[in-house]
Parts: structure tokens; sequence; C-alpha cells
């Protein structure tokens, strides 16, 4: 079974990007390539067992096991050695990003406390966007109880869109809540 997302995507988005865009090929609409889900965790340094919650968590979010990123320089004053474990990641392609991108606009990013709209500065100049979420408890998935640490993670949407206006379109089409006036 499809996306959501993606079935609207497909039967009502494009059009509307295609005209609002202006644009006459209609394989030239922008549309979602990826999601990229991370999350570092800088005192796995000490305690390596701090990481297998993260794992867990990411596994819950995402839907499908993440990867574990390794420190690639060692840096004395963070106390981190080359090849340590510090972080976690994973990356949705097709069904499963749309999937994710549908529960992060309707359902967690609304369960925020005082949310007034993510940023809409966040663009990296070639049509991506990235957004920053302070703990994992915005997912319903998480399990309240079983959490002992909050930890943040990055999300980078990742478009095929030529430019910032262009991905900042088909956000808005996907229903992303951008701030208004900033």
């Amino acid at each position: 079974m499809a996306a959501r997302l993606k079935e609207k995507y497909h039967k009502e988005i494009k059009q509307a990007l295609q005209k609002e865009l202006g644009l006459e090929n209609h394989m030239a609409v922008p549309q979602l390539k990826k999601i990229v889900i991370n999350m570092g965790l800088g005192e796995a340094t000490q305690n390596s067992k701090l990481l297998d919650p993260l794992v867990a968590d990411l596994a819950h979010i995402a839907g499908q096991k993440p990867v574990t990123t390794k420190a690639k320089k060692s840096i004395a004053a963070f106390k981190v050695r080359e090849g340590n474990a510090i972080g976690a990641m994973v990356t949705l392609r097709s069904d499963k990003a749309y999937e994710f991108l549908d529960r992060l606009v309707s359902v967690a990013l609304p369960r925020v406390r005082d949310f007034r709209g993510v940023s809409t500065k966040s663009f990296d100049g070639r049509g991506n966007y990235t957004l920053g979420l302070r703990d994992q408890l915005i997912f319903p998935e998480i399990d309240y109880a079983k959490v002992e640490k909050l930890k943040g993670m990055n999300i980078t949407i990742v478009t095929t869109a030529k430019d910032d206006n262009q991905a900042r379109a088909l956000l808005k089409h996907f229903g992303m809540p951008f701030r208004q006036g900033a």
C-alpha cells in the first residue's frame, strides 16, 4: 500500500506545483528524494551503553534500523577518539520517507510545546531543508516511561528542487507549518 502523502503528491500536489512554479515539463516538478534523521550523543564517549536506547528510539521513530555513526577524528578536548561510536542516523527513501514526513507534519510537530511553526531560514540554497528537534518525546511511538534521557535530533529533508523557493513551495504543499512573518 502506497503512503497517503505520496498518493496526494501524485494526484494533487504535482499539478498544483507545476502551475505555481510555471514549469512546462512535469518531470521538472520538485519531489521528495529522501529524509535523513541524525541523533548525536556526545556523552557516548564516556559510556557506550548510552547509545543502545538512542538506537532503539531512532528505530521506533523511523521504522527501520539505524546505523551508528563513528568519530572521523580524535579530539582530545572532547575526549573523542577516532572510531568511537558517537551517534546514530537513518536514511528514509520512497514510501517510508513520505510516511515519516506525513507523521512529522500531522502528528509530531503539533505536539511541540509553544509551537509557532518551523523556521523558513533553514534551507541550504540547494533545495534541502534541515529541522532540529529538542527531544524525541513528540513522536507517539516513543514510550514516555522508558525514556531516561532527552535526546535531540536533526531531520534533513532532501528534495529535487533547484532552489529554496521551489523547495519551500513543495514543503508548503506537503503541509509543513512554516512560521509566519519570519
